[in-house]
């Protein structure tokens, strides 16, 4: 197939571009920068020059097409105000951008890769794919971006009838992972976060690999119109980090750090945020992370897609193994 792939400069993107080529397929990639794309490029992907907001570009790169799969979004919890405009534009205006670039080339295949956080704040349940974010109550603007990115689908598909299957990663973990959730499990196993923040913060954990393998099922055999949890480890992040210590083979703290205190110097996030490994929107931390939980199960993907993620303890030993730590 001749598959367009927007984010595969990113981390869940890189992944799928590489999956795709070594299977044989011709793969264009959207990429800001020749720069950017030369990973690509030796790959033998066909490289795009272009954003989001480029319109001719993505129709460029959306031309006679078998399939398109569109992962680019920007995921950062905690930033400033004076971000959110960008954050709008790339993860709801780039949605609507390529899917309706998709639509007009008529391309016969869409992958639309959203999030297990368009559901919001599960409030304890284990939810599925039938499951409704109430509109309201976002815990940060990434996931008030991505509920809006995700009814964009939506309504591409039941409104304009587009040939798209929705897929929704977990909280996504893997070597060169340097998301927040990668850069508080190198804090804490090595020693630098003795207490342990937001222990009770819900994650539903999964590898990279085995996100990447999800959307190339879904990509192949996802039913049109419907979505898919790719799910790994329904967990917290105490659980999470104490797998982490226990796999590093070390002895870390299991305390946890007083929500109340976090709440505290919430004002001065801009300055302390840095200095604790925390980003400076602190407020949003807080709100996105304290009694929280972003927990979705996968039977649909395993049942349908014939999906099959890792455990939570060979997900992190996977990974600190590629990235060195283990022995250490």
């Amino acid at each position: 197939m001749k598959i367009f792939i927007t984010g595969a400069t990113g981390f869940i993107g890189g992944h799928v571009a590489r999956k795709l080529r070594e299977r044989g397929d011709e793969v264009t990639a959207l990429a800001r920068t020749a720069e950017k794309g030369k990973p690509l490029g030796d790959l033998g992907c066909e490289i795009v020059i272009g954003d989001l907001a480029d319109t001719a570009a993505i129709a460029e790169g959306v031309a006679g097409c078998d399939a398109v799969i569109h992962a680019a979004a920007i995921y950062e919890i905690g930033i400033p105000k004076s971000q959110r405009p960008a954050m709008y534009d790339a993860n709801v205006g780039g949605t609507e951008r390529v899917l309706r670039a998709a639509l007009e080339a008529e391309v016969p295949r869409v992958v639309y890769v959203s999030t297990i956080a368009a559901f919001g704040n599960t409030r304890g349940k284990v939810v599925d794919e039938t499951y409704e974010h109430p509109g309201s109550g976002f815990t940060s603007y990434y996931e008030e971006t991505k509920y809006l990115a995700h009814r964009v689908a939506k309504r591409f598909v039941e409104e304009e009838q587009l040939p798209c299957v929705i897929l929704q990663p977990g909280g996504v973990y893997g070597p060169d992972d340097h998301s927040q959730l990668g850069n508080l499990i190198g804090q804490y196993v090595s020693g630098k976060l003795p207490l342990i923040p937001f222990p009770d913060l819900g994650l539903n954990l999964v590898h990279v690999e085995d996100v990447a393998d999800g959307v190339l099922l879904g990509l192949d055999e996802g039913g049109i119109g419907e979505a898919y949890v790719l799910g790994g480890a329904i967990t917290t992040n105490r659980e999470m980090l104490q797998a982490a210590a226990k796999v590093a083979g070390k002895q870390r703290g299991t305390r946890a750090m007083p929500s109340i205190a976090l709440k505290a110097i919430a004002p001065l996030g801009p300055a302390v945020g840095p200095l604790l490994g925390f980003p400076p929107n602190m407020r949003e931390l807080v709100s996105s992370s304290d009694g929280v939980t972003f927990w979705a199960k996968h039977d649909k993907a395993i049942s349908e897609l014939g999906y099959s993620p890792r455990g939570l303890e060979s997900t992190i030993r996977d990974t600190m193994a590629a990235e060195g730590h283990l022995g250490a």
